[in-house]
């Protein structure tokens, strides 16, 4: 018997839907993959459950072969969205977020709409539950690098960074000899707490008034 076009059509849009739900989330974020990646990920997993459903009449044993190949290829395009730059693994939870959309899809594929609006709601509250929660607690790594006249204003600032930030990644100094007088330049990469950072700028200046900071990334 062949399966009506509405149900197929309400199956697909709110796949649709629920994924673009998760992306306006992940694009208020400022992530990588947004509002229409995640809806395409959410259609394209609904319509492929619905294809191994119906597509291949009775000649297909299992319908389920299709949808456990969505699950395992959906890794090749959240493996595109985590990025590894200076000691930092970034993306994950996009990531993520990618693999349980397309979950979301395929159970609207199946017409399991409660389960896949359930799994919507839980992920929105969680992210944005968590990121309350976790603001304060969350890490940032950070290139500095700052110049002084004096050696011992130069290693006080590294200390008083050192007792301030999480842990200091990589740390070099130089010196810079130009007669009468000479500068020393440190450069640092940290691991500071997101809520923490520009205090620890602003009472860095405040307390070394000869510390001159030269960049910050």
């Amino acid at each position: 018997m062949e399966t009506p076009l509405y149900i197929i059509s309400i199956r697909l849009l709110t796949a649709l839907v629920l994924g673009a739900l998760i992306g306006l989330e992940r694009e208020y974020r400022a992530k990588v993959a947004g509002v229409r990646t995640h809806f395409l990920v959410a259609l394209g997993s609904a319509l492929f459950c619905v294809v191994s459903q119906y597509g291949f009449g009775m000649d297909l044993k299992d319908s389920s072969r299709v949808a456990a190949q969505v699950v395992s290829g959906i890794g090749f395009l959240g493996a595109g969205t985590i990025i590894f730059h200076k000691n930092v693994v970034r993306g994950l939870t996009t990531a993520a977020g990618l693999w349980v959309t397309a979950a979301i899809g395929l159970a609207c594929g199946t017409g399991m709409y409660a389960a896949a609006i359930a799994t919507t709601f839980m992920v929105l509250v969680g992210l944005e539950v968590l990121h309350i929660f976790l603001i304060k607690m969350e890490t940032s790594t950070m290139a500095l690098s700052f110049s002084s006249a004096s050696r011992e204003k130069a290693m006080e600032t590294v200390d008083f960074i050192r007792s301030h930030c999480v842990e200091i990644i990589s740390y070099s100094l130089n010196t810079h000899r130009s007669l009468p007088n000479e500068s020393y330049e440190v450069t640092l990469e940290i691991r500071v707490k997101r809520s923490l950072r520009d205090h620890l700028l602003a009472d860095c200046l405040q307390t070394f008034e000869d510390v001159r900071i030269s960049s910050i990334d």
